[in-house]
C-alpha cells in the first residue's frame, strides 16, 4: 500500500486551528510565511512517501536486531535516516542559535506527524531527540549546549530519555542508578534502565542519553534525583565521538508491533567507567526531566494521530480492493467493492473524522507551545491543560 501525506488536512489545521498566520506576525516566527509552510508540508510529504514508507514492511518483518556490539537496524533504515538529517528535517523547530531553522513547534509537529504516519518505528528516533533538545536548551550549561545541541538539532546524533528501572516501574522515586563525583566535575554513572526507546542503533555516530540518577547522600524519593548527560561515545578534544562510554545494550524488549523501534534495556557502568555530566542543579533532575517529558507527552498524543492516519489509509485502500456482496438496495446482484456498502462508508468516514479531530487537538496544543514562547498571556496555562488531553485522546483514537 502506498502512503500519501495528509498535507491538505495539516494545512487546514495549521491555518484555522493553530493560527499559524498569527504566529508568523511575531518577530520570532516571522520566517513561517505561507509559502514556507506549504513548502515544508509538501517536501516532507514527498520525502516520507518516497523514502520512509517503503521501509515499513521490512521494519515489521526484519526488525531491529540485538548483537553483542549493539543494535543493528534493518537494511535501508540507516540511509533513510541520514537522508532525513541531510534534508534538514530535524532542524525545523530548533532555535537558529543552535543551527535550527527557528520555525514554530507546530510546524515541527506536522513534520513528525507525516514521518510517523509513514513509518512509526523509524520516526521514534527523532521524536525522542526533540525532547533531549528541549531539556538541554532549558537546563544545559553553555558548554553542554555548544557541544551537543548543534548535532542533536540536525538529528546527526539522537537523544534518549532514561527514567524507568526494573524494580521501580513507573515509580520514578524508587530508582537506584547511582552517580558519584569523579573529582574533575564529571560523574561516574552506574545502574540499569529499561524501556529506552531507540536506546541503541547504528544509524548515527553518537547517542546522547539523558539519565536520572541519585547522588551520594541524596534524600529518598523524587527529591533526591539528578539528571545527567551520558553519551554513548565520549567526546574527544575536538568534540567528536571517541571511545565507548561503558554503556551496554543488555537486550531489546519483545514488543507487539513496532519491531523496527529498538526499545532497549541499557546497563551503565558495568566496568565502573561510565562518565556523565550533571544537567542543571544537583537534585533538580525531576524539574529538568519534566521539560523533556512534557514534550514527549505531546508527541505521544501525536503518535496516536499518526497510527490513526496510517490505519485509516490502510482501511480505505482495503475497502476499495475487497470485493464482496451486492450493494444493499441495488437491483444488481453483482458483488461490489466493500467501500460501496453504506455501513462500511460510515465506518471509514468516522475514522477520518476522528483522525482529523485528534490531529487538530495535538496541533492546537503544539501551537500553544509557540504562543507561550512569544509570551502570549494565558498560553502556558492553556498548554498545561491541553497536554494531558492531547496525549490521552490521541492515543485512545490511535
Amino acid at each position: 500500500m502506498s502512503f500519501t501525506a495528509p498535507t491538505a488536512d495539516q494545512r487546514f489545521v495549521l491555518d484555522h486551528v493553530v493560527g499559524i498566520g498569527e504566529l508568523a506576525e511575531s518577530e520570532r516566527f516571522a520566517a513561517a510565511s505561507a509559502d514556507v509552510v506549504e513548502a515544508v508540508l509538501e517536501g516532507i510529504g514527498d520525502f516520507a512517501a518516497g523514502e520512509w514508507a517503503p521501509l515499513l514492511r521490512a521494519g515489521d518483518t526484519v526488525g531491529a536486531r540485538w548483537t553483542p556490539d549493539g543494535v543493528v537496524m534493518p537494511d535501508g533504515f540507516g540511509k533513510a535516516y541520514r537522508d532525513y538529517v541531510e534534508g534538514g528535517w530535524g532542524t525545523i523547530g530548533v532555535p537558529e542559535a543552535w543551527g535550527g531553522q527557528g520555525l514554530p513547534f507546530a510546524i515541527q509537529t506536522a513534520v513528525l506527524d507525516t514521518l510517523g504516519a509513514a513509518n512509526m518505528g523509524l520516526a521514534l528516533a527523532p521524536t525522542l531527540t526533540v525532547g533531549a533538545i528541549e531539556a538541554l536548551i532549558h537546563h544545559g550549561s553553555p558548554e553542554q549546549q555548544a557541544l551537543y545541541l548543534p548535532h542533536l538539532a540536525t538529528g546527526a546524533w539522537t537523544g534518549t530519555m532514561n527514567l524507568t528501572e526494573p524494580q521501580a516501574g513507573s515509580d520514578v522515586g524508587a530508582l537506584r542508578t547511582q552517580a558519584r563525583p569523579r573529582g574533575d566535575g564529571t560523574w561516574s554513572i552506574k545502574g540499569t534502565k529499561i524501556f529506552i526507546s531507540f536506546g541503541d542503533h547504528d544509524m548515527a555516530p553518537n547517542i546522547v542519553h539523558l539519565v536520572l540518577a541519585r547522588t551520594p547522600d541524596a534524600p529518598p524519593g523524587t527529591k533526591g534525583i539528578s539528571l545527567f548527560l551520558v553519551p554513548k561515545y565520549r567526546l574527544d578534544a575536538a568534540g567528536n565521538p571517541g571511545e565507548l562510554n561503558d554503556v551496554r545494550v543488555v537486550s531489546i524488549e519483545h514488543k507487539m508491533g513496532l519491531h523496527a523501534s529498538p526499545t532497549c534495556v541499557l546497563s551503565f557502568g558495568d566496568n565502573d567507567d561510565c562518565v556523565g555530566e550533571l544537567i542543571g542543579e544537583e537534585l533538580g533532575g525531576i524539574r529538568a526531566m519534566f521539560t523533556m517529558m512534557n514534550n514527549a507527552r505531546l508527541n505521544v498524543g501525536l503518535q496516536g494521530a499518526q497510527v490513526a492516519e496510517a490505519a485509516t489509509q490502510a482501511a480505505v485502500a482495503y475497502a476499495r480492493e475487497r470485493i464482496q456482496s451486492p450493494r444493499a438496495g441495488s437491483p444488481s446482484r453483482e458483488s461490489v467493492a466493500i467501500i460501496e456498502h453504506p455501513d462500511v462508508r460510515r465506518m471509514l468516514m468516522r475514522m477520518k473524522a476522528q483522525t482529523q479531530a485528534a490531529r487538530a487537538l495535538v496541533y492546537y496544543a503544539a501551537g500553544h507551545v509557540d504562543r507561550a514562547a512569544i509570551g502570549e498571556a494565558g498560553a502556558q496555562e492553556r498548554l498545561e491543560i491541553l497536554t494531558p488531553l492531547a496525549k490521552a485522546h490521541g492515543t485512545d483514537i490511535g
